[in-house]
């Protein structure tokens, strides 16, 4: 069935995974899909040099399962524990054995989502990926934090920028990582994160490294010969794994918490009442959050999901278009998306704060909070997004 000549129920301006997750969910609807894909032949070359990886959660695992684009074993690693030291002594441990379930997350290689996805969308007759935008009832907005159609409409984004850039790697380690995943704070170079997670299978010696650094220091580091990077990243890592070879480019990018100031709206010019076209915003067009926590694709792909199920359960004669029906998504997000930012700015600002009476205190109140097994296993279960009563 080809697409070509019909109108399309759906316009989703954006291929990355959280727009092909939803295209497949909306095109399982029985909806007709467009999915512009305005960068694809820049998409098409990353292959190896590629070092993102993403934490997802149960949530996640259990939507993509659905999709059947869940990745193979070697590509998708399961973690068992989570360490976690600060800077003066205090540590944190959770273990998926604690919280009784099969893994606290999974570490997913992107390259190999992305192709299921990308194969998945090609099987579906109902989705049609375009290299130009499209005319529908209604319009996803798709496009990441720079979104370029964010902007055409005049919707607000709030910034705020820390004075920090994220560095990225692959590594390779003398010894496995065991299905631990790592987190160290640190303030030796002023405030610091460091994450080392697990990847290439559950028997690998590889991990991908999300370092988040001064501006200054995050670039000395992208530039500095190899040699000399492994061995500070050794240094920072408190040489937990032996010795670290450095197996990819490095990657740097600016951090910043932003969210849009509406995530819906009427797009101009295509008429009134019931002929208007509507617009969503979803994933990091419509929020980006700090790395520490491991949240942001499990972010946007809960926006996939809850945009899916508002359309899914809409009244029969209510259109997708309806600013009402679009707004139950937008209150529903907006509340766990703030509340995340929350935790994560809060964190973020509390490990960045040099005060040595600060430091003894959050490194105390870290400690102390890794024995409230409670509390703990609660915090535990919040992050992982584990639903019992959904869960096969």
């Amino acid at each position: 069935m080809s697409l070509s000549n019909t109108q399309f129920d759906v316009c989703i301006r954006g291929a990355g995974i959280v727009g092909r997750s939803l295209a497949l969910m909306l095109a399982s609807q029985g909806l007709r899909v467009a999915l512009v894909n305005l960068h694809a032949s820049a998409s098409a070359g990353q292959g190896h040099s590629d070092v993102r990886a993403y934490a997802l959660n149960t949530a996640a695992k259990q939507l993509l399962t659905d999709l059947r684009c869940w990745p193979e074993a070697s590509a998708c690693t399961p973690i068992l524990k989570m360490h976690i030291e600060g800077d003066q002594g205090g540590n944190l441990e959770f273990s998926a054995a604690d919280q009784g379930v099969e893994a606290l997350n999974w570490m997913v290689d992107v390259p190999s989502l992305e192709n299921n996805l990308r194969k998945a969308s090609g099987f579906q007759p109902l989705i049609q990926e375009l290299a130009e935008n499209v005319a529908a009832a209604l319009t996803v907005i798709c496009e990441g934090r720079a979104s370029q159609t964010r902007a055409e409409l005049g919707v607000a984004f709030d910034v705020k920028h820390y004075d920090q850039h994220a560095l990225a790697c692959r590594i390779r380690t003398q010894s496995p990582h065991s299905q631990v995943a790592r987190q160290w704070f640190q303030n030796t170079h002023g405030p610091e994160i460091l994450a080392f997670l697990p990847i290439g299978g559950e028997a690998s010696h590889e991990w991908a490294v999300v370092w988040s650094l001064t501006i200054a220091r995050a670039q000395a580091l992208q530039n500095v010969s190899a040699d000399a990077f492994q061995l500070q990243l050794q240094d920072a890592s408190q040489g937990i794994a032996g010795f670290v070879e450095l197996i990819s480019e490095r990657a740097v990018w600016p951090l910043q918490l932003a969210k849009a100031g509406r995530w819906t709206g009427t797009m101009p010019g295509s008429g009134t009442g019931k002929q208007a076209a509507s617009f969503v915003l979803a994933g990091d067009a419509a929020h980006a959050i700090h790395p520490l926590a491991g949240q942001g694709l499990n972010v946007g792909l809960a926006d996939a999901a809850k945009l899916a199920s508002v359309i899914q359960a809409k009244e029969f004669w209510r259109p997708i278009s309806d600013l009402k029906l679009l707004r139950r998504y937008e209150r529903a997000r907006q509340a766990e998306v703030v509340a995340m930012g929350c935790v994560t700015d809060g964190l973020q600002t509390l490990f960045a704060e040099p005060s040595v009476p600060v430091q003894k205190l959050r490194n105390w109140g870290m400690s102390a909070f890794n024995q409230l097994s409670p509390l703990k296993k609660w915090m535990a279960g919040e992050a992982m997004k584990t639903s019992r009563q959904s869960t096969p």
